[in-house]
């Protein structure tokens, strides 16, 4: 069998470029948000009930990662924000080269905060720093309040944790102050929100309040 010879690691390549994006992003005064969560947890539902209150207050973009399909950018273009596609054909994660290449499609000199919705999956996107900010791991309570200590790293490798789909608590055997106590146990300082599906949900428990505090902090 031939000797395969590795002489630079994946993941090294991707940082040094993720730095640059970081570099680029804060030279221009743009707030980056990276949202990382399993297929249907509710990560393009979480955008469309924030970004109308956030899209009053800032210049907001959106890059959605997927493996097909462009139906959650056509949900976002909905709501009047720019929504920019990529498909990644079976690739599990978005990476930093792959957000850079998209950078000529924005005006980042007009624009205050960039979201991210990386490719449904909570193990690969972990890994691979896009240049963000801020990143934001969508948990849903429907899947059950032992995911955090079945997916620790993305606890550890994150700033926030939406806990999304808590009205459906009466009809699952499920708890929210367990997923909480799951949650702090592997990373104490991490930030947790509860949320429902609709834009008062999002915003009872203090998530918009907490990203406009953070874009805010950038771009003032």
């Amino acid at each position: 069998m031939p000797k395969i010879t590795v002489n630079k690691d994946v993941k090294d390549l991707n940082q040094q470029q993720a730095d640059k994006n970081r570099a680029l992003f804060s030279e221009c005064g743009v707030f980056v948000i990276n949202i990382i969560g399993s297929p249907g947890a509710g990560k393009t539902t979480l955008l469309e009930n924030i970004l109308p209150r956030l899209s009053k207050k800032f210049r907001v973009c959106v890059i959605e990662g997927d493996l097909a399909t462009d139906n959650d950018a056509e949900r976002i273009r909905k709501a009047n924000i720019q929504a920019i596609q990529i498909n990644t054909n079976g690739g599990c994660h978005l990476d930093a080269f792959m957000i850079n290449k998209q950078l000529n499609a924005i005006d980042l000199a007009n624009l205050d905060l960039l979201i991210i919705e990386n490719v449904g999956n909570l193990v690969c996107p972990t890994g691979f720093d896009l240049g963000e900010d801020m990143r934001i791991v969508v948990m849903s309570i429907a899947e059950g309040d032992d995911k955090p200590h079945k997916y620790p790293i993305a606890v550890l490798n994150t700033d926030v944790i939406a806990i999304t789909k808590t009205d459906l608590m009466p009809y699952i055997d499920a708890d929210t102050a367990k997923m909480r106590e799951a949650i702090h146990s592997i990373k104490p300082q991490v930030k947790v929100f509860e949320t429902k599906k609709t834009s008062a949900g999002y915003e009872a428990h203090g998530l918009i309040s907490y990203i406009e505090e953070r874009v805010n902090a950038k771009i003032i």
